[in-house]
């Protein structure tokens, strides 16, 4: 499953607690820009009213040959859960200090899918504890590397 849009980031901002698969609502222009790498997850978020999922804050480029069927680039766009999911992810989100945000947007079987995050922000110091966690591990494998040759 390849990646049409991810947001990179957003494991250096967040701790990932717990992930799913939504359907999401494009329009003609939006899929197709899509499947053309144009678009941005960096500050999109999720939000909850009338009982439903709305995805904000996400940009996807307007589509070079759309003419006057082209989208508006930073819609609100419907997110497709079961009500259970739904429910669910509302009363995590409810809780102090965790967001809802997607991950990526990818194709299964034709269809644009969103994977979402529940996730908590991470402070300052976390980001630079998990720095020096990356890097002491990028140290070690070097070091392993190095006494095999």
């Amino acid at each position: 499953m390849d990646d049409l849009v991810s947001n990179r980031k957003a494991h250096h901002h967040y701790e990932i607690l717990e992930t799913l698969e939504v359907g999401i609502i494009l329009l003609g222009t939006e899929i197709k820009s899509l499947r053309d790498h144009g678009g941005n997850l960096q500050d999109a978020y999720v939000v909850f009213h009338q009982g439903e999922a709305y995805l904000k804050n996400c940009s996807i480029a307007p589509y070079k040959f759309g003419n006057i069927y082209n989208h508006e680039e930073r819609r609100e766009r419907k997110l497709l859960l079961h009500k259970r999911e739904l429910l669910r992810m509302r009363s995590l989100v409810d809780e102090k200090g965790l967001t809802l945000i997607p991950l990526a947007f990818y194709l299964k079987k034709g269809f644009v899918k969103a994977r979402l995050a529940v996730a908590r922000g991470k402070k300052a110091h976390d980001k630079r504890a998990s720095i020096k966690a990356r890097e002491d591990k990028r140290q070690m494998d070097r070091a392993v590397k190095d006494r095999e040759d």
